[in-house]
């Protein structure tokens, strides 16, 4: 093998460096959430996005409140029964899953687990969802979200 030349070495380093700053910016990433606004039985609610497998799976855990946020919205590119758990949760939420933009099951004032991640309990909707919104326990009643109720989106960043 022939060693490289002078310029051949600064293109290493350049294709390198590339590499890490797209590895830390993927990195850097992970942390923002984006914001949503929505409708559901007639209130707005401004809300965190979990577009990615990583804010799927982190959720609300480790957070003391939902606020400033009304809630979060986590949508799902294909419908299925996606199961939620009370993963390092704090305070007791009210799931509220969608398919089409239609209510299609809702569980109410799902409380906080301090257990394992394998003994944690399971919460599926009923049918397929491709939508799902998570509110602070006894939000659903407060306002009579029902089956068959629509969500829409204002805005989202």
């Amino acid at each position: 093998m022939k060693p490289l030349t002078p310029s051949g070495k600064k293109r290493v380093k350049i294709t390198v460096g590339i590499l890490f700053a797209a590895a830390a910016i993927l990195q850097l990433w992970k942390w923002h959430w984006p914001e949503a606004s929505v409708v559901l039985s007639g209130r707005e609610l401004r809300v965190q996005v979990a577009k990615t497998f990583y804010h799927q799976h982190r959720g609300l855990g480790g957070r003391e409140a939902l606020a400033p946020y009304d809630g979060l919205l986590f949508p799902f590119g294909i419908p299925s029964r996606y199961a939620f758990v009370m993963r390092d949760m704090r305070f007791p939420i009210d799931i509220i899953w969608f398919r089409g933009g239609a209510v299609v099951d809702i569980a109410p004032n799902v409380q906080p687990e301090n257990r394992p991640e394998e003994q944690l309990t399971r919460y599926y909707p009923r049918t397929e969802a491709d939508l799902a919104l998570e509110v602070p326990a006894g939000w659903a009643e407060r306002h009579g979200v029902k089956l068959g109720d629509r969500i829409s989106t204002l805005k989202a960043d």
